[in-house]
């Protein structure tokens, strides 16, 4: 069996404009790499948490906060995040057993392939029909 594969790609001109796929971004200077990160561990997060929603025949709505610290790090003595953290805050629609919300939270944080490929791993925090988890 041969695992799916995906291919993005971006280009950035010497103008600093972003185009996605060939489709022009609406990204200005002001948002910075670091932030472009961040972004997409959100996007990436709340896209995982709808997919693992949806197998469960539960429609997935929210907002994303994303944050880190980039300072020198002491294994590598190199300037890298060192803190990473996402708070998602969602709307569950439809039915949903309280002991089959915890998985369904671990495996939108594991399908998240962005989350999974950051070190520090990020640190997550879910709000869910207005409730901390």
């Amino acid at each position: 069996m041969r695992a799916k594969h995906f291919e993005y790609w971006i280009t950035l001109d010497e103008g600093g404009k972003l185009s996605a796929d060939g489709q022009p971004a609406d990204v200005g200077e002001e948002v910075g790499a670091e932030h472009l990160l961040l972004a997409a561990l959100a996007r990436c997060s709340l896209s995982s948490l709808a997919y693992f929603a949806r197998q469960k025949s539960v429609e997935a709505h929210g907002s994303a906060y994303a944050s880190g610290t980039v300072t020198l790090r002491d294994e590598d003595d190199r300037y890298g995040f060192t803190d990473i953290e996402c708070r998602i805050e969602v709307e569950l629609d439809g039915e949903l057993a309280d002991a089959d919300l915890k998985p369904l939270l671990e495996s939108a944080e594991w399908g998240c392939f962005v989350g999974a490929s950051l070190r520090p791993a990020p640190r997550y925090k879910w709000r869910v029909n207005g409730r901390d988890l």
